[in-house]
């Protein structure tokens, strides 16, 4: 004889199964959900700050330089090879002959024996400006950096270092002062966070720095030899999004890194400044990026043909025409930014107006700071108010006054 299901049992055991599976790590994820990564941190995952464990750092979003968040970000501390940022802006910002021959000095090749950074150029060779900018930015070339400001600074290390620091001022960095153009330790080699990040933010405006400091591997060639060379930013290989930058090592200063990442059309920069070592720069750096992207999110803030206001004609108060956005308008905004639109109109509106005449200007604000206008124009037309109309409403007018001054003298 065949047994029947017994339905209160099936749905007792299945009420069991589910229970078990909530138990299991990762049990209950989405297939498609498990199985992104990177720049995927959940809002609900970035509620706060990753730990750091650093003398200073700091956030900043790529597109638009805005510093965001960061720990100690304008403490002035020793930031070694993250300087030769500055070395590459000074010489794409003179605009020198990227195929220019540069003759390596006795000076610039002494590096290759003092200092850990290298790529053991030789007195004599001669290498272009760009292959130099390639060894400088991407194997950190002590000597090769040299042998840049030598050629930029007229035969001069000094007078280049001086161009740093006028670049330095230009930048608006107050925390920044240069005495070598590789950043080795002297007391008067000094940034901070915040300065790197908006030095790295401008230096990214040029096309040829960003494509350098994203390569994680290059080959630089002198008149008889070439020279593989590997980046020194591991964060190109550890961590997907990673657009650059530049590594810093030295006794005095600690690791130091300036990154870049971007994903899902957004773009931030992180500093990390003071690291204990090489592992914890590079940890701190990721976890500084992933929770940019966890908590920050790029949206449209205005839209054009959106309704963000409305004028009452002339000699019309109780006719109004709508204004609408005519440009886009984008912010980078989390959780708890508060977004504000100020609406402002011409002070005189025209007897007449077409659709499409600007009558006004929207400003977006995200937490106090106005990140972009869009004109408003008119939605519809009007035409010039009837001599009647004109008569009617300034009778209307004079009466109003009249009566409010009658009332004043009764009171």
């Amino acid at each position: 004889m065949r047994r029947e299901d017994n339905p209160i049992k099936t749905f007792a055991a299945l009420i069991l199964v589910a229970l078990a599976l909530s138990l299991v790590p990762g049990a209950a994820l989405d297939p498609a959900e498990a199985q992104q990564g990177g720049a995927a941190t959940s809002s609900a995952q970035a509620s706060g700050p990753p730990e750091v464990e650093a003398q200073a750092w700091a956030l900043m979003d790529t597109e638009s330089g805005k510093y965001l968040e960061g720990e100690n970000p304008d403490e002035q501390l020793p930031v070694g090879s993250v300087t030769k940022i500055m070395s590459a802006l000074v010489v794409l910002e003179e605009g020198i002959d990227l195929e220019e021959e540069v003759e390596i000095s006795p000076e610039a090749e002494s590096y290759v024996g003092n200092t850990y950074s290298n790529v053991g150029l030789i007195a004599g060779e001669r290498v272009t400006v760009r292959d130099l900018l390639v060894a400088s930015l991407v194997a950190s070339g002590t000597e090769a950096v040299y042998a840049l400001a030598e050629y930029v600074g007229d035969g001069s290390v000094q007078n280049f270092v001086g161009m740093m620091n006028d670049q330095a001022s230009e930048l608006g960095l107050e925390n920044t002062n240069f005495e070598t153009p590789a950043g080795l330790d002297t007391a008067g080699n000094y940034s901070s966070a915040r300065d790197i990040a908006t030095l790295t933010q401008a230096a990214l405006q040029y096309p040829l720095f960003a494509e350098t400091v994203a390569t994680r591997e290059a080959t630089i060639r002198t008149q008889n030899r070439e020279i593989v060379i590997f980046n020194t930013n591991q964060l190109l290989t550890t961590y997907p999004p990673t657009t650059g930058v530049k590594t810093g090592t030295t006794p005095q200063g600690g690791a130091n890194l300036a990154s870049s990442a971007e994903a899902g059309g957004e773009s931030y920069i992180g500093v990390v400044l003071g690291a204990e070592d090489s592992e914890e720069r590079f940890r701190a750096s990721e976890a500084i990026l992933e929770y940019a992207f966890g908590r920050y999110e790029r949206r449209v803030l205005a839209s054009p043909e959106e309704v963000y206001g409305e004028v009452a004609p002339p000699y019309r108060p109780d006719e109004s025409v709508e204004l609408v956005a005519t440009d886009e308008v984008v912010g980078l905004v989390n959780a708890d930014s508060e977004v504000e639109r100020e609406v402002t109109t011409r002070e005189e509106l025209p007897s007449s107006a077409d659709a499409g005449d600007q009558l006004g200007e929207v400003e977006v604000s995200v937490d106090g700071e106005s990140i972009g206008t869009s004109p408003l124009v008119a939605q519809e037309g009007y035409e010039e108010a009837s001599v009647w109309r004109r008569i009617s409403y300034t009778a209307g007018n004079l009466l109003d006054r009249a009566q409010g001054a009658l009332a004043g003298l009764t009171g």
